[in-house]
């Protein structure tokens, strides 16, 4: 798979414009009277999962920019009127929803609890509807993908959807967008829309920023932009409550330095350059439990006490943003989440998994002949495969366990296992689901000390929020099964610095039940959840978890635990 662009320092503040499309702009609405522009509509608004549409009627003569940033989405219409207005939510992925009347014009602004980049959560695209009406459609959501585009996606749906394993939850199918010309079906717009015709397609947005890197997914210090000036005052910080993820917003004046310390209550920032007056709110959101300002010496410490643990890079990202057209005041910007996970690239000297020592061959032993000393065996099974996609979000969760059981066996391989696959390529063994999985479970035979089913998970749209991190399972098949499972959560959670939910034995499963030596099944993300899904989306945290996953074979095969299965 090819590596997305890290999902906050490398997306900000990309920029598109897209004119009208009736007739060519009239002159600026300066020059016009006010009170003759049309007005702005309330939107139409539908979700659908974990996405959200919204439809504007575009009267003729109305232009518009937009702006995908790491705060969301804006729009800036121009040759209009608008009344000012907003909600706390408007969708299942959009949190806070503003509009804001401007000279000429107005800016709605769409909070998401995910950054959005250049093609990825967010879609935009025009067309023209049964009455005539030219539309503006937006699509936002962690699936969603495009950006600006000529034509809406379709979204078919499969007429046979395979059975999911009884803890995995099928989404609905995401299926490749239609070529631009052919016409939008109904069931992309909000209800009671038509399309007849496509209106033009939207200019590309402009390139990034200077000075944006794909490195650190936070940003731990900096300066704000401009000389210092004495007495600045540091303001209360804004916050955004958005689904699953709280945003905390700092304006820093001009000179104005800060130093992000994780501790054991969440983020201490250390600010220079600024005065303000003791504050502080509690009780905000379950990520973020309050905030307070304080003196440290001559400095002021910004206390952000979080819901769950952090650490450098887990639980929370960052980005520090220059001054927006018309303020002084650089930004930086907190996204507070527990299922936010290490996706910092692993350096070349912690990609290696030590060598494991040969074992004597328990078929020689059997026959009688000179023991013989082997590589130890384990199965790996990369769930799904084939026509059983498993379940689908911001990733189709096929395409993510082949993936990762491949760098494991990658891993394991170098240090001297012999790893068997039960796929290794996107196939199943057999079509019929029940067949499917007593034939993978089967492949832990006697000769192989170990069994590990590789998965990804997901929730129903009106839980998806609960549904983040990494959880194992493992069923009473062998006595070893527990002691498996526990290795593989601890060494995952600890490299890939995942939200841990623990070990699972409630339910009864085919491919656990049906192998006769120590097995377990991990879920490596919830490919449903706003920010697990972009968990799983990147390169970096993938391979985290594959090396957790070899690591903590590794520890079961060295630490006798492997007997159980020859017994």
């Amino acid at each position: 798979m090819m590596r997305p662009l890290n999902m906050l320092t490398s997306l900000v503040l990309l920029a598109g414009v897209a004119a009208a499309q009736s007739a060519p702009l009239a002159s600026p609405l300066a020059a016009s009277s006010a009170a003759s522009a049309p007005q702005l509509g309330a939107p139409r608004v539908y979700s659908e999962g974990s996405m959200t549409r919204v439809v504007y009627d575009l009267p003729a003569g109305v232009g518009y920019t937009l702006t995908p940033s790491f705060g969301g989405l804006r729009v800036e219409l121009r040759n209009l009127r608008a009344t000012p207005s907003g909600t706390q939510r408007l969708g299942a992925s959009i949190g806070q929803y503003r509009v804001t009347p401007t000279s000429g014009g107005a800016t709605l602004s769409f909070n998401t609890p995910f950054p959005l980049g250049l093609k990825d959560g967010w879609k935009a695209t025009e067309a023209t509807i049964a009455s005539g009406t030219r539309v503006l459609i937006l699509e936002i959501g962690p699936a969603v993908s495009g950006g600006r585009m000529g034509s809406a996606a379709v979204a078919q749906r499969s007429a046979v959807v395979p059975p999911p394993l009884p803890n995995i939850a099928i989404s609905p199918p995401v299926t490749p967008p239609v070529q631009p010309d052919q016409p939008v079906p109904d069931d992309q717009l909000a209800p009671g829309d038509t399309v007849t015709t496509l209106g033009e397609p939207l200019p590309a947005p402009a390139a990034k920023l200077p000075g944006a890197q794909d490195s650190d997914p936070n940003v731990l210090s900096g300066q704000a932009l401009g000389s210092a000036r004495p007495g600045a005052s540091l303001n209360a910080p804004r916050i955004g409550i958005n689904p699953g993820v709280t945003r905390v917003v700092l304006d820093l004046p001009p000179g104005a330095t800060f130093r992000v310390q994780p501790s054991a209550l969440g983020l201490n920032i250390d600010v220079t350059g600024v005065t303000t007056s003791v504050r502080s709110q509690d009780d905000i959101s379950p990520e973020l439990r309050g905030w307070r300002y304080q003196a440290s010496g001559s400095n002021l410490r910004v206390s952000l006490m979080t819901g769950s643990a952090v650490t450098a890079y887990t639980g929370w990202r960052s980005v520090f943003l220059p001054p927006t057209p018309g303020s002084s005041n650089s930004r930086l910007a907190i996204d507070l989440s527990p299922a936010y996970a290490n996706t910092t690239p692993l350096k070349v000297t912690e990609k290696i998994v030590a060598a494991v020592p040969p074992v004597r061959s328990s078929a020689m032993a059997f026959s009688g002949a000179p023991a013989m000393m082997v590589p130890p065996s384990v199965v790996i099974d990369p769930g799904h495969g084939g026509t059983d996609p498993g379940a689908i979000g911001s990733v189709i969760e096929k395409e993510i366990n082949l993936d990762i059981a491949l760098r494991v066996r990658r891993y394991l391989q170098a240090a001297g296992v012999n790893v068997i696959l039960t796929r290794d390529h996107d196939t199943q063994i057999s079509r019929d689901k029940a067949t499917d999985l007593n034939a993978r479970a089967a492949m832990g035979y006697k000769g192989a000390r170990f069994f590990l089913s590789i998965h990804a998970n997901s929730m129903p749209a009106k839980e998806v929020l609960h549904g983040y991190g990494v959880e194992t399972w493992w069923n009473a098949n062998n006595e070893g099964s527990s002691a498996f499972a526990s290795i593989i959560q601890d060494n995952v959670v600890s490299t890939a610095g995942a939200f841990s939910k623990g070990l699972k034995t409630g339910r009864s499963l085919a491919v656990l039940r049906g192998s006769r030596i120590p097995a377990a099944l991990i879920e490596v993300g919830f490919v449903s959840h706003p920010v697990d899904g972009n968990n799983l989306k990147d390169d970096n945290y993938r391979e985290r978890v594959a090396l957790g996953i070899a690591k903590g074979i590794r520890e079961a095969l060295v630490s006798g635990l492997n007997m159980s299965a020859t017994k």
